[in-house]
């Protein structure tokens, strides 16, 4: 498939901003209901979760490129029963909705208490609608996963493994980018998700590794038999069907070839996963946020190019028919 650049952003930004709203509302859940330390002052998640919606933002900027007619996108939550791009289009800002309002209330510092638990610790109104944030960031995980996994005649998308790792790759980036927040504001926080955003990055990369590995072996339904209708023991095909190119030629095959797919795979492996990880282990226990830094930016560039193998890895059925000359 050829990628479209604006759905690369799209994807990447915002599941990088699901995942740094997960990572504050997890930290916040640790340090303050949990058994942990007092954990960061209101600000602190406020300018937190308004770097995850400014993330969000941009990712719905970078979907309006991809429409053809963008005063109709309001149409795309028309079905909403039996789309998963709906459900995605309905959920995208209702997590910046529960995301404004989680940041709201922590820079306004209302905090009215909604429940005390046994330790002493207590749940207030930032934390709900923390939770409900994070619950609708979820949510929106498996919804957008699902909109390629669904995709049946593409075999390398059909698989419960694109919505696991839509998942991973986006709180991996997230929980990095939330340490790299965490040590510019030198927060008691940072070495906390530090730990939590290498668990992510290494649990990601071994099951996008594995991924990878299985779409090397996956077994097509149809065949160039089925392709056509017939039953012939012996078809050999000899031309395209046309004498130049045509949509069905440029936008159902991977641009570069299998050779650029091959070296961006190694690419995003190495710059999404092994440097971050690396970067990661060597800040642990440290103070500042100069390697977290680097470690954002390795991985934003890594899982760029892991978004377009994504989908330029993706081999439509129909290249079956509209084959190059043998």
């Amino acid at each position: 498939m050829r990628p479209a650049f604006s759905v690369l952003f799209l994807t990447t930004l915002i599941g990088t901003g699901q995942g740094l709203l997960i990572a504050l509302v997890t930290a916040q859940f640790f340090f303050v209901i949990g058994s942990g330390p007092s954990g960061e002052s209101g600000a602190f998640y406020a300018l937190g979760s308004a770097l995850a919606l400014a993330l969000l933002g941009l990712g719905l900027v970078a979907s309006f490129f991809h429409l053809a007619n963008p005063q109709r996108a309001w149409r795309s939550a028309a079905k909403w029963r039996t789309s998963w791009l709906s459900r995605e289009v309905i959920l995208i800002p209702a997590v910046c909705g529960l995301t404004l309002l989680y940041a709201l209330d922590h820079w306004l510092g209302w905090t009215p208490v909604l429940m005390v638990f046994a330790n002493g610790k207590a749940l207030d109104l930032p934390m709900a609608l923390g939770f409900a944030a994070a619950a609708a960031a979820l949510v929106l995980f498996v919804c957008t996963g699902m909109i390629y996994a669904c995709v049946k005649f593409i075999r390398q998308w059909s698989s419960s493994w694109t919505v696991i790792n839509f998942l991973l790759m986006g709180l991996s980036s997230g929980f990095t980018l939330a340490a790299a927040y965490a040590g510019l504001m030198d927060s008691v926080l940072r070495d906390f998700l530090v730990a939590d955003a290498l668990a992510a990055t290494l649990l990601a990369m071994a099951t996008r590794l594995y991924q990878v590995r299985r779409n090397g072996h996956v077994r097509f339904r149809s065949s160039l038999k089925t392709a056509i209708g017939t039953h012939h023991p012996q078809i050999r095909q000899i031309t395209q069907g046309f004498m130049g190119q045509s949509f069905n030629t440029i936008e159902f095959t991977a641009p570069g070839g299998a050779g650029t797919v091959r070296g961006l795979t190694v690419f995003f492996i190495l710059a999404g996963f092994a440097v971050p990880a690396a970067l990661l282990a060597a800040s642990l226990g440290g103070t500042g946020g100069a390697l977290l830094a680097v470690a954002v930016a390795s991985q934003f560039a890594g899982l760029l190019a892991e978004r377009w193998v994504f989908f330029a890895a993706g081999v439509h059925v129909q290249n079956l028919y509209y084959q190059a000359k043998a």
